[in-house]
């Protein structure tokens, strides 16, 4: 990441091809009719500040009101100043973020263990637990999910101790537009919410 994302901030031509990447990205999600909840930042591209940046511009065409913070719980201290400087730069721009996401590290592999875990001490603030359920046979989704383990935490989720354990911490749960009220804001004046 480090080598090519130098080059995020010198060349003017690869951050024309930035922006044409992420613009397309933003366009092709607004094709399928469904109203945009959050920007799924969860690769440490997305902390870059050239890429967050061309996110927050090229997003508010797209009526973006949130964004997804990877801030691990309990995840690597070198992105801690990284993700500090997105905190702050989301703050500015006026949009929703989580507090903390915590499944990242643990990708297509979040089992009961891993979420009673979680839940049992889940960090003040806003907590998104971060997996990939689904159903189907063994075939991987894509090439980059082949370890992952998705009709497994698709039973995890459904199983009754996990839903005792979500309802034990007594919190809100949604979408991010159900947990920062964002339909009843306008784009740009989002209040973020206690939870």
């Amino acid at each position: 990441m480090f080598a090519n994302g130098v080059h995020f901030f010198f060349l003017r031509d690869i951050r024309r091809q930035l922006a044409h990447e992420i613009r397309a990205q933003f366009g092709a999600f607004a094709a399928t009719g469904l109203r945009l909840d959050h920007v799924n930042a969860h690769k440490h591209f997305h902390l870059h500040p050239t890429v967050l940046s061309l996110m927050l511009d090229i997003g508010k065409d797209f009526g973006m009101q949130a964004i997804r913070l990877p801030r691990e719980w309990h995840g690597s201290p070198w992105l801690a100043p990284w993700t500090h400087l997105m905190r702050r730069r989301l703050d500015r721009a006026g949009i929703a973020y989580n507090d903390w996401v915590a499944g990242i590290a643990a990708t297509g592999n979040m089992n009961e263990d891993r979420f009673l875990a979680l839940l049992a001490r889940p960090p003040e603030g806003v907590l998104e637990l971060y997996c990939h359920p689904a159903t189907g046979d063994d075939a991987p989704i894509s090439l980059s999910m082949k370890t992952y383990r998705h009709a497994d935490e698709l039973a995890a989720l459904c199983l009754p101790r996990v839903a005792q354990a979500i309802a034990a911490t007594g919190a809100m749960h949604g979408a991010f537009t159900d947990v920062f009220g964002i339909e009843s804001h306008e784009a740009g004046n989002v209040t973020r919410l206690p939870v």
